[in-house]
């Protein structure tokens, strides 16, 4: 099995340079999986979900610990600076990967430092709207902001992460001009600000908002994604005529240089846990997307999903519309 990282062979420590952590003896111990964000979201449910039933699996117990702050930087670090031996493990989401980096937050935050072992989701960005509102479509919405530049209200989460930059390429692609309102603390007062009518549209995930799509209060327009989500009925990116893809996803990492016998355990677990009819049944209730990916594929789809997203965000800052 190759070492998993997500830019280059950056690890250079070797199984053979930790014999105490060899997979006969793995796991001896509690192991700790670092959820960088608070507990309750999207995020902490998943990973709290796929993580009880990988443990039926692993031989051990896995807990989950929610260490919040830095837009996921925090968390993330204390997997980076945790000893190679298979018991800190960490959920790493879109900020981890794209918008640390590249805003370079921490100089000690180094993507070189973990071993990428397995994806477990995808979850695309939307557009959703109050269940009454006069958007049916994302051409609708597009023309509004268009006839009244600066007008339509967009909720979006923390200023220059992920859906701000969705949004950001969705103004370039089609001139359209929002007013962008941020609510930091992330879905939860975003579906407040939505019902309150303080906003008149939100861009989230389909997921962070399944209860009120379900119960008929919300809608969504358009899914950035070129998949059809499982769950929800609502329009791809490419079915809305716009050539804009963004999203999150869920990655389980461990610090680089883990032996690659407890990597290969801890994925085997995992991916046993991600094939239950259990897991697969669960994320359809709550409409995020199924996508495994492990091994060399997974360690080239985050190095382009990085660089690709690095060459956007750049063009973006060159021409005036983000600052870094």
């Amino acid at each position: 099995m190759m070492k998993r990282t997500l830019i280059g062979a950056a690890a250079v420590m070797t199984t053979a340079l930790f014999p105490w952590a060899a997979l006969a003896d793995y796991p001896e111990r509690d192991v700790r999986m670092v959820v960088p964000w608070g507990a309750g979201g999207g995020t902490d449910g998943i990973v709290r979900k796929v993580t009880s039933l990988a443990e039926e699996n692993f031989g051990g117990t896995i807990y989950v610990e929610n260490i919040e702050g830095g837009v996921s930087a925090t968390g993330v670090g204390q997997v980076m600076s945790a000893k190679p031996d298979g018991y800190t493990l960490g959920a790493l989401t879109y900020d981890s990967v794209v918008t640390v980096p590249w805003q370079g937050m921490l100089p000690s935050y180094k993507m070189e430092k973990l071993d990428l072992i397995a994806r477990i989701t995808s979850e695309a960005d939307a557009i959703i709207v109050d269940a009454n509102s006069d958007y049916q479509t994302l051409d609708d919405l597009v023309e509004a902001a268009k006839a009244d530049p600066g007008q339509v209200r967009v909720g979006v989460q923390n200023l220059g992460g992920r859906v701000h930059l969705t949004l950001l390429q969705l103004q370039n692609i089609t001139g359209a001009e929002f007013k962008i309102v941020s609510y930091p603390g992330g879905a939860a007062p975003q579906k407040e600000a939505l019902l309150s009518d303080e906003v008149d549209v939100v861009l989230t995930s389909l997921g962070d908002f399944a209860n009120l799509i379900e119960d008929g209060t919300a809608r969504g327009i358009v899914e950035f994604s070129d998949a059809k989500n499982p769950t929800y009925d609502v329009p791809t990116a490419p079915e809305a005529g716009v050539d804009l893809l963004n999203g999150s996803f869920i990655v389980i990492a461990a610090p680089a240089g883990t032996p690659e016998d407890v990597v290969a355990h801890i994925e085997t677990a995992y991916e046993t846990a991600y094939n239950s009819d259990e897991f697969q049944d669960w994320l359809a209730t709550i409409g995020v997307t199924p996508n495994w990916l492990a091994g060399e594929e997974l360690d080239t789809w985050a190095g382009e999903t990085a660089q690709g997203l690095f060459t956007e965000m750049d063009a973006l800052v060159e021409s005036g519309v983000l600052s870094q």
